[in-house]
């Protein structure tokens, strides 16, 4: 008997896509200019977020429309224009990110059929843009890479939450994976420490302490049961086993509070003051919250938090990057995509 073979038209077999997979890298946001209305823009769609700020009732909405965004966005313009990139005319942290992006995709560029994008949670380029074009592009499945080493529902979940909508508007929807937090991958950890040798290495002083200052969050927050904070401790629990250090080498504090809530504590900018006055003269800074250098790094920190140390009786104040896209920050992301990759290349 004849064997039976399916008959497949030309037309049909020339009109499927070539099954490709997209990864899409996505930061918190930045404004897209540093000016008063690109940053109420900005905070206007982040603050907006019941993720961020979990009570959207009347209230905070007479709060958000007649205060804040009447009078915060001027300030905070200010502060961006200290770190603006204005040879691109952007923010840093979109400087940081793109660069990201297109280092993993020569990274991985032996997956020729991998296409790798980024994009911002708040402002451009959206979420909704990037995954489009990568769908467009014949993706039809999605790696989605937050790039918060630490978990909290005001930035992983957020980013999910966005994705969702995004596929909720889709008949033919791209499988989905998103990659998991890496607070504690002994790579990220590895790639920490090694940064924080290298530029404390050429430094002309010995730092008396290194303070590892996170983004901050309502303590209630933790308290209905956010793992955020557990997972920074387990960060700086990881990078002081590391680096041979108690918690008196290295001090864990938290930092960007807003609003007359309490939020976790010891807060970064108390910290600094107590520690000039306690007669600490030579400190450094490291923020493992975060993947890249963006205001709350390059502003708060490097300026903000220097000049409350150095207004106190400090001395020696130096901010040590984040790891941004050097070589060891990529290794971490890099390692990160593959491994969630498994099965799909």
């Amino acid at each position: 008997m004849a064997a039976v073979v399916p008959i497949v038209s030309a037309k049909s077999s020339a009109g499927v896509r070539p099954q490709r997979v997209g990864v899409l890298l996505v930061n918190l946001g930045t404004p897209d200019a540093a000016d008063a209305r690109g940053v109420r823009v900005y905070l206007k769609e982040f603050l907006s977020d019941p993720r961020v700020i979990e009570d959207q009732g009347l209230l905070w909405k007479l709060v958000l429309n007649g205060i804040i965004l009447r009078t915060r966005p001027a300030r905070k313009a200010r502060d961006y224009q200290k770190i603006w990139n204005r040879e691109n005319n952007e923010s840093p942290l979109k400087t940081v990110t793109r660069s990201q992006s297109d280092k993993l995709a020569a990274a991985i560029s032996d997956h020729d059929h991998v296409a790798v994008d980024w994009a911002m949670r708040y402002g451009n380029p959206s979420i909704a843009a990037r995954i489009d074009a990568l769908v467009a592009q014949g993706c039809d499945r999605l790696l989605v890479v937050p790039l918060y080493p630490q978990y909290s529902a005001a930035t992983s979940a957020t980013v999910c939450d966005e994705v969702f909508r995004v596929l909720g508007r889709m008949r033919s929807q791209p499988t989905l994976r998103v990659t998991p937090p890496y607070y504690d991958d002994p790579d990220y950890i590895e790639a920490l420490a090694v940064s924080i040798d290298t530029h404390l290495s050429s430094l002309s002083f010995k730092p008396e302490i290194i303070v590892a200052s996170f983004h901050g969050m309502p303590q209630k927050y933790v308290d209905q049961g956010d793992p955020y904070e557990s997972q920074c401790i387990a960060t700086t629990e990881s990078l002081r086993k590391r680096l041979s250090l108690d918690a008196s080498g290295l001090m864990m504090t938290f930092q960007s509070r807003f609003g007359s809530d309490e939020w976790l504590k010891p807060y970064t900018d108390e910290t600094m003051e107590k520690l000039a006055k306690d007669g600490v003269k030579r400190i450094a800074v490291v923020t493992p919250g975060f993947s890249a250098d963006c205001l709350e790094t390059l502003e708060e920190i490097a300026q903000e938090n220097a000049e409350i140390f150095r207004h106190h009786g400090g001395e020696q104040f130096v901010y040590i990057p984040c790891l941004n896209d050097s070589d060891p920050g990529m290794d971490v992301v890099r390692q990160l995509v593959l491994r969630e990759l498994q099965g799909w290349i």
